[in-house]
């Protein structure tokens, strides 16, 4: 698997990263245990968490295969903090105090001393920037965390961050793929600007773009459940369809998979050093690894980016 570098940094991962969202949850201990072993197995080195995952859950189920599926240094550690349930929905508090709080106990649940790479999960408008950023400061100065950045910042908030920060930010965590351009407009040219790398999670349109949905929902999908069903249902709806049968006809013409078609898109894209892929079991890690990853052919790209502008 291709190694890359976040953004202008030194830090080097994998072009495809692994993330634990599902763990503990729609993920059991030994598929999220065979899961970690292949994707290692295979070349891919950068593993994603956070503290709000299955209220920490997901954390700890990663840091209870640290040494006996993986050795600690095999392994890219990527995790955030900032977001915490209350009253069944999620709560952002980016305060010092509750950072740093937050990041001794992902600590704890990793079994861990430090993280590769700390992200503050969310914007907080109730705390000042500058308060926010000194957490991540001292997280990098204390040893805590190796590198940081942050995550779901829109243009503004990302080039305001960087320009305040007064030491190295180096990645922004943000949605991206052919179902949702919306980052080109504003939010690559800031993290192009800013030297950071952009970490794309949900790369398959959360599932989407997979193919999977066409004509019908699958009775072991995310939208057939009860949990994820809203997370998934807004690229469901007819303009999304019409990039889903773009994507699966190109693959059709490519001998490849729609999966692979959109993947090898994104990871083309200015500015996208790694692209976050949720599989939730090992059957999903294999079509994913078995894709090619290679360029698409220039007019290919151009059909779908045509196709797809209007996903804002």
């Amino acid at each position: 698997m291709q190694q890359r570098y976040i953004g202008n940094s030194g830090l080097r991962a994998s072009s495809l990263s692994l993330g634990t969202m599902s763990w503990s949850r729609e993920t059991d201990e030994q598929d999220a245990s065979e899961l970690l072993r292949t994707f290692v197995d295979a070349g891919g080195t950068l593993v994603d968490t956070a503290a709000s995952y299955a209220d920490g859950q997901a954390e700890a189920m990663l840091g209870s295969m640290l040494g006996d599926v993986v050795s600690r240094t095999e392994v890219v550690i990527s995790t955030k903090a900032g977001v915490s349930p209350s009253d069944g929905r999620q709560r952002v508090d980016a305060s010092r105090n509750a950072m740093l709080s937050g990041l001794d106990a992902s600590l704890a649940r990793l079994g861990t001393d430090y993280v590769d790479l700390w992200l503050a999960q969310a914007w907080d408008p109730n705390v000042p920037l500058e308060e926010t950023l000194s957490a991540l400061d001292f997280a990098v100065r204390s040893g805590r965390a190796r590198y940081a950045g942050i995550a779901n910042y829109n243009g503004w908030q990302t080039a305001k961050a960087a320009a305040v920060a007064g030491f190295p930010l180096v990645a922004n965590q943000s949605e991206y793929s052919l179902l949702r351009r919306k980052p080109e407009a504003e939010l690559v040219p800031a993290i192009e600007d800013a030297g950071l790398g952009l970490m794309a999670w949900a790369p398959l349109g959360r599932g989407v773009l997979t193919g999977k949905y066409r004509g019908h929902v699958p009775s072991d999908s995310r939208a057939a459940g009860t949990r994820l069903a809203t997370y998934v249902e807004p690229y469901l709806e007819q303009p999304s369809s019409q990039v889903v049968e773009a994507v699966a006809m190109a693959a059709r013409g490519l001998g490849r998979s729609s999966l692979d078609v959109a993947l090898s898109w994104l990871l083309s894209r200015h500015a996208v050093a790694t692209a976050i892929v949720g599989a939730r079991t090992p059957v999903q890690l294999k079509e994913i690894l078995d894709a090619q990853l290679t360029p698409l052919p220039a007019e290919i790209a151009r059909a779908l980016e045509d196709v797809s502008s209007n996903q804002a």
